[in-house]
């Protein structure tokens, strides 16, 4: 039904935003790794999705179009709705994904909340034929190749419920080699709410 909306950000909360566009004040639930690069009076374009059921009428947004694909992709898994695909999103890049159902990582897909092993497996398994083999070599190194104290310091911060893209967000800011697992957290830390 919409594409996209283009608007002001007036409020933002933990799981959606208020998007103000022509005197309308649109409430868009959104993953909390959208939510991070939005702040309140910026104007925004949230590619949305319109989803109409019987307790209610929804409208989900994303920051780029690629999030977007990856929520309607995990939509067609069996028994991931809305909440689950958007908390999975919460926790973990589109690239992010696309990497650990390529690399049948299913422990990879388990940091997000509500997702086991069994959905896991099939994430993987019925997504597999259907993902779009284009994905950046830079970032899927990242995520395979990490090393050990820079995947510890991102496992502990994400238990902390910080996002995947929070914590890229401040790891790009800092010069993590050489340094201990404790080290790289109290760098992320401290740069994590940096401008």
């Amino acid at each position: 039904m919409y594409e996209y909306i283009i608007g002001d950000v007036v409020n933002i909360q933990e799981d959606y935003l208020v998007l103000e566009n022509n005197g309308i004040g649109y409430k868009i639930y959104a993953s909390k790794n959208s939510l991070s690069h939005i702040s309140e009076r910026e104007n925004v374009k949230m590619y949305t999705y319109f989803n109409l059921r019987d307790d209610g009428i929804f409208l989900y947004g994303f920051g780029t179009r690629e999030e977007l694909d990856m929520f309607q992709l995990l939509l067609l898994v069996s028994k991931i709705g809305p909440k689950i695909a958007m908390g999975i999103l919460s926790v973990l890049k589109p690239n992010d994904i696309k990497v650990a159902i390529m690399n049948n990582d299913t422990k990879l897909l388990c940091k997000a909340p509500g997702i086991g092993k069994k959905t896991a497996g099939r994430i993987v398994l019925e997504l597999k034929d259907r993902i779009d083999q284009n994905i950046d070599i830079e970032d899927s190194l990242n995520i395979v190749e990490e090393n050990g104290n820079v995947k510890e310091a991102i496992d502990a911060l994400m238990s902390l419920e910080y996002t995947k893209g929070e914590i890229d967000k401040a790891l790009d800011r800092i010069d993590i080699s050489g340094l201990t697992t404790e080290e790289i957290i109290k760098l992320v830390l401290k740069n994590m709410f940096k401008k």
